[in-house]
């Protein structure tokens, strides 16, 4: 593979053909995959390097040591993962038995023996949802699942719940402009995670072990087969995609209205990087035992079954783009689209760059930016209008997660692994649009949901008198499903706890 030392691309694009190696795209929901994959180019990557089997991480996404050496854009240094990201979910016919557990394994094992532990090979994660370990017996569940050292009669593993701002019964004054679509907490049990710049081994992957295809990575295999009586039934199957680019290429391809304004180089929807370095815990500190910047969260200690373990929460978002740069009727941007307060809604108040003369083509103003932290009372401050711009009372994204996210020694306590989508799941006009298909990895589900209420802050904004249209990303959201996920350790991965049972 070529190397560029800037993680740009290579010239040649993936062909229809490698994206959909081994699999037709209909199977297992691999329509955006195929739709996105066929306009991708393919990420060149310094310092990545295939791993050796036997020696794969025990966290089962700790991934950073085996996708790309850091590169530094504009003076911020980035990590990008894989280009595309397959999220499947999937619910079972009955509790797995100690042979469903071995063919399981085995089929996992397969995988990574076809596919190199790399960006051009494959990266899979498996997490299970309380409706897996509701099917085991109560007493082992209890016991094994490492509980909160601030309550120990609760559990890591709770299920997600609604945010502050997303549609609800319960909340009939939250309304959203455009995309005014309910939540629901979803109920599955298994969720697979597929990684991979080549979004053909995605595909090949999941018609492998799924669909009985019997093709892994071109050769002849035989497909996993569990004992009679048991299925995986899939529940949906989403994809997000993260490279330099991609998103403007995705606009301009499908003639979006907002296609004008999305900046050339990023690799997010909305216009700024969301991959730096800085902006992401090490590995450990995401698990139940922890790291010395953030130890003893939860009750796990080393060597237990869950130790390396964490919690992944999964979440289904569709972004109001024409809102995020205040089209009017005639897609024309207003004074809500410019450049300094856009930045200002993603990061901190007051606007961290000035931007470009014109404040809307291309972006309007640079992709990549420092994801600063500014202390937990940050956005406390700007909420009361001190130190903003005519004293305005506003509120950043980027602040409001900071009331919570970080460490004490500032080391965030949280692995990211968000991107863009481009779907029509969820849209109710039944149309492809943008997403951002979220997941991330936590300590807790509890540190999740308040991390999550923090973003939201209409506790500071109540206080403060901070108006909705100066609340961060919140009124551009709409989460139509959520779910936690407890990713085992990789030696556990394969329907943990069975051997017990």
């Amino acid at each position: 593979m070529d190397v560029q030392p800037q993680g740009g691309f290579t010239d040649s694009k993936l062909s229809r053909r490698t994206a959909l190696k081994g699999a037709g795209a209909a199977v297992l929901g691999l329509g955006a995959l195929e739709l996105v994959g066929s306009l991708a180019h393919v990420e060149a990557r310094a310092g990545a390097e295939d791993a050796i089997t036997a020696n794969l991480p025990d966290i089962q996404h700790n991934i950073g040591g085996f996708i790309q050496a850091p590169v530094t854009v504009n003076g911020v240094q980035n990590q990008f993962g894989p280009v595309f990201t397959q999220f499947v979910t999937f619910r079972i016919s009955r509790r797995p038995n100690a042979t469903d557990q071995t063919v399981f394994n085995n089929a996992l094992n397969a995988l990574e023996s076809a596919f190199a532990f790399s960006p051009s090979g494959l990266f899979t994660f498996v997490g299970y949802g309380k409706p897996y370990f509701n099917r085991l017996p109560a007493s082992l569940v209890n016991t094994a699942i490492p509980k909160l050292t601030k309550d120990t009669t609760r559990s890591v593993l709770e299920e997600a719940i609604a945010s502050p701002t997303d549609v609800r019964s319960s909340a009939p004054q939250i309304v959203k402009k455009t995309f005014n679509v309910p939540v629901r907490i979803e109920a599955n049990d298994v969720l697979i995670t597929m990684r991979s710049d080549n979004p053909g081994n995605i595909s090949n992957a999941l018609n492998w072990a799924f669909r009985n295809s019997g093709n892994l990575n071109g050769r002849a295999v035989a497909s996993p087969r569990f004992t009679a009586g048991f299925t995986f039934t899939q529940t949906s199957s989403r994809t997000m995609f993260q490279a330099r680019g991609l998103p403007k290429t995705v606009a301009n391809n499908n003639n979006l209205p907002f296609k004008t304004f999305i900046h050339p180089d990023s690799p997010m929807w909305m216009g700024f990087a969301d991959q730096q370095v800085n902006a992401s815990g090490p590995a450990a500190i995401t698990t139940f035992i922890g790291n010395a910047s953030d130890p003893r969260r939860t009750t796990a200690r080393a060597g237990d079954y869950f130790d390396n373990g964490s919690i992944q929460h999964l979440s289904h978002v569709i972004l109001d783009m024409p809102q995020f740069f205040d089209l009017d009727a005639n897609n024309v941007p207003q004074d809500d689209g410019v450049f300094t307060e856009r930045v200002q809604y993603m990061f901190h108040s007051p606007a961290i760059h000035p931007g470009n003369a014109d404040q809307f083509t291309n972006g309007g103003g640079p992709a990549f930016l420092p994801n600063e932290f500014r202390g937990t009372g940050y956005a406390a401050r700007t909420a009361q209008g001190i130190g903003t711009e005519n004293n305005d009372h506003r509120m950043g994204h980027e602040s409001t997660l900071q009331r919570s996210s970080r460490a004490p020694d500032g080391t965030p306590i949280h692995i990211r692994n968000d991107g863009p989508g481009f779907d029509a799941m969820d849209v109710p006009n039944g149309q492809n649009t943008a997403k951002l298909q979220f997941t991330g990895f936590f300590p807790t589900a509890d540190f999740f949901a308040q991390m999550r209420k923090n973003q939201a802050s209409l506790d500071l904004a109540q206080q403060f008198g901070v108006d909705e249209d100066e609340n961060g990303l919140e009124r551009f959201l709409t989460t139509p499903r959520r779910q936690n996920f407890l990713s085992p350790p990789r030696r556990h991965r394969a329907f943990p706890l069975i051997e017990f049972t």
